[in-house]
């Protein structure tokens, strides 16, 4: 599934649903889509809070299913990109200042199974997450 919307603050509840819909058919626990939903609220509020800053962009969402019950989701966008990758992924570090924690990457790592950041300055930023759901019962 792919979908795409601009980079408005109410559209993050938007990507959750949206999201958590699509991955119901696999039938995954409450557990599982509350987490899946979190790590989906945390990327989208990073593109909205850092990647455009004082202006309003696309966001890009990509969602794969694949054998053994694996989710796979893509969010991208083309805002300002991150100069330090490993620096941005500390817990507490923000470049937005003191109103933001500076844990969504921490959180995204808690909740997923893996998360691969990739980014280019002035260009994009792409955050990769997958989860492994429990076997359905």
């Amino acid at each position: 599934m792919y979908f795409e919307m601009e980079s408005h603050s109410n559209n993050e509840q938007f990507a959750r649903v949206v999201v958590a819909v699509f991955l119901a058919r696999l039938d995954p626990t409450v557990e599982e889509l509350d987490d899946v939903k979190t790590a989906v609220s945390e990327a989208v509020t990073n593109c909205i809070v850092h990647a455009y800053k004082e202006t309003i962009g696309k966001i890009y969402i990509t969602v794969s299913i694949y054998e053994k019950r694996i989710v796979s989701i893509r969010i991208r966008d083309t805002g300002c990109g991150i100069e330090d990758i490993e620096k941005a992924r500390e817990p507490m570090y923000t470049t937005a200042g003191d109103e933001r924690a500076g844990l969504g990457f921490a959180v995204m790592e808690s909740f997923m199974d893996k998360i691969h950041v990739s980014s280019k300055k002035d260009k994009y930023t792409s955050v990769v997450m997958k989860k492994k759901l429990g076997e359905k019962k």
